[in-house]
């Protein structure tokens, strides 16, 4: 028998309202509203770990009366299904309030473990925060979303989970390209999984209304249920939890920075108090090794939210929380500032650790050690280099008896292109620099290479793959939808056969919509 519940409404005030309509919510951190149901749901895939995590098995998911809860047509018992309120920092703007408009939480499910996790229908419906908008997702990029969510956890990335992906049955109207051409296109909802989906914007919202009441119930919400191990409320206690989300934070970019991933928009209202990667919208792995690209043509001009500006962008966004923390902090801004520092001494510590890993080092504290990692960096960027498969390469080439007097096969294939011999030299001059760094390693060659192997991924969820997989569903085929879910599964493994799938990215994804790019329209 499953269990749920909802320790946030219990414990903190909500909307007296319950209709749809959209509206400005005061004094409240939720409205209740149910799912609006769609006409014919149908399940696509589903995540056999996070159904493990949560008692759910096989049989029950498959059964037409889960699929009728996964699309929001049903409840099981003790649902009851809420939108957040929230604001947010939208491309470095104060927006207002924003909130759940098509995210509904159904309730919060006891696992076998006694853990508990909310679960969340995201593209259920309108809710009271959805402004104009229909509170419907597309097919295109919930398929986007659960295949992500599923590939940046078994990458050992911290993130929302997917449990379920489900057709409606429905059209839905989208201006894709925001070219003032809307096309109907398929329907689809995704079950989020988390232990909490509270943002950065949650705060904020209280915060910029002058609401300290309400900022202190949510702030002790937290605190008692997500990081009871600090302690009771108090000044010091919401400062180390300030700190904590600050750690956090960094360590999540950190992590997003060694494995070549974009988020696309990090805005305060897509950032997780618990420091997981959250809101999967035009987001991308950076196939060449760029510092200046972004993913999203809504950020193509300004490139606020580029590979190279994440960490910056994390900075802010924690300051962003910190401000609005200060009245608990009794306006003691020094407790800010130390949130901010811990925050760049976190990420610098994380950073360096992750990719001296990549390099089969185990650590780079010296002078020497930071500037061939330095040098590396710029000549991955002077010329189109796939990140991923450069990096996966290394550990053939740590391997090798005597120091490179070439440039290997393996890292040769990883340009995009033919590449000038002056850049071909310097590349060499690199390898057999590190080549002898790692003849300093404490670890023999052939245990550096098992040990980057397991930490330089094969196999990254590429848009262009993503978007082949999106082209088939619509078409009616979602075999490369499970296809995807089973390959990211094992990212780290060889998996003889599906080298395809580790392909740098072909020439005619170089500006197909969907693979180079991607907008915020879902």
């Amino acid at each position: 028998m499953l269990s749920f519940s909802s320790r946030f409404l219990e414990s903190t005030p909500g909307d007296p309202l319950i209709d749809r309509r959209p509206r400005q919510v005061h004094g409240a951190l939720w409205s209740k509203v149910e799912p609006t149901p769609v006409p014919a749901p149908r399940l696509i895939a589903w995540s056999p770990e996070v159904a493990q995590q949560l008692g759910l098995d096989e049989a029950t998911l498959r059964s037409p009366e889960a699929v009728q809860v996964l699309a929001g047509n049903a409840l099981w018992p003790g649902m009851v299904p809420y939108a957040a309120n929230y604001g947010g920092h939208q491309f470095g703007n104060w927006a207002g309030q924003l909130g759940d408009g098509r995210a509904i939480v159904l309730g919060e499910l006891v696992a076998p473990d006694g853990a508990r996790y909310e679960l969340q229908l995201k593209g259920a419906g309108p809710t009271p925060y959805s402004r104009r908008a229909d509170g419907r997702a597309v097919l295109r990029s919930s398929i986007r979303e659960f295949l992500c969510s599923e590939a940046m956890h078994h990458l050992g990335v911290p993130t929302t989970r997917a449990l379920s992906l489900v057709a409606t049955g429905d059209s839905v109207i989208r201006d894709m390209f925001y070219d003032g051409n809307p096309e109907p296109e398929p329907g689809a909802i995704v079950c989020r999984v988390a232990p909490t989906f509270l943002r950065f914007g949650n705060f904020e919202l209280c915060s910029s209304r002058g609401d300290v009441a309400l900022l202190k119930q949510l702030a002790d919400f937290t605190l008692t249920h997500f990081f009871s191990e600090l302690g009771k409320p108090s000044k010091e206690t919401y400062a180390a939890f300030f700190h904590e989300v600050a750690r956090r934070t960094a360590k999540l970019i950190a992590h997003w920075q060694a494995v070549g991933f974009v988020h696309g928009v990090m805005n305060t209202d897509n950032m997780s108090i618990l420091g997981l990667t959250l809101d999967y919208g035009p987001y991308g792995w950076t196939d060449d090794f760029n510092p200046g690209w972004t993913p999203n043509t809504t950020d193509a001009e300004q490139r606020r939210y580029r590979f190279g500006n994440q960490p910056t962008i994390g900075l802010w966004n924690v300051q962003c929380l910190g401000v609005a923390l200060l009245p608990l902090f009794e306006d003691d801004e020094n407790l800010l500032t130390a949130g901010l520092l811990e925050y760049q001494r976190t990420f610098e510590e994380e950073a360096t650790r992750r990719f001296a890993a990549k390099l089969g080092l185990s650590s780079l504290r010296s002078e020497e050690d930071l500037a061939l990692v330095n040098n590396g960096f710029a000549w991955l960027a002077a010329q189109e280099t796939d990140m991923t498969r450069f990096f996966r390469g290394l550990s053939s080439v740590v391997t090798a008896e005597t120091a490179p007097t070439g440039l290997p096969p393996v890292v040769r294939e990883t340009f995009y292109g033919e590449v000038p011999e002056a850049h071909v030299a310097k590349g060499i001059e690199w390898l057999q620099a590190w080549w002898h760094r790692t003849r300093r390693a404490e670890a023999p060659p052939a245990e550096l290479a098992q040990r980057m192997n397991a930490v330089n991924p094969k196999y990254v969820l590429r848009n262009w793959l993503a978007q082949e997989a999106i082209d088939a569903a619509h078409a009616g085929d979602d075999s490369g939808v499970l296809a995807l879910l089973d390959v990211m599964r094992r990212p780290f493994d060889e998996q003889p056969g599906r080298e395809k799938y580790a392909q740098k990215r072909p020439d005619w994804a170089r500006f197909k919509a969907g693979c180079s790019a991607l907008s915020c329209s879902s």
